[in-house]
């Protein structure tokens, strides 16, 4: 039915979207809450699943309901 309607599956779903310039900056839209916050690592609840954000000097620029900002040297991005 998503298909037919032609709608935005991140909008029906709420499925967290993922953004990464390089390795300096994420953007993270559709999470639900931030779990665990260092500076070697961030843990944020999605709908459906966790996502682990490891790196060095890590720091949330910004956050809204809506999205949040991850700089910092991104090392890597886990699901779990």
């Amino acid at each position: 039915m998503v298909e037919s309607l032609e709608l935005p599956k991140d909008l029906v779903y709420r499925a967290a979207i993922v953004t990464v310039m390089g390795n300096r900056e994420l953007l993270l839209e559709n999470y639900k809450g931030i779990l665990e916050y260092e500076k070697e690592y961030i843990r944020i609840q999605a709908k459906s699943c966790r996502i682990l954000v490891h790196g060095k000097n890590l720091n949330i620029s910004y956050y809204t309901n809506e999205e949040m900002k991850i700089t910092g040297i991104i090392q890597s991005i886990e699901y779990e």
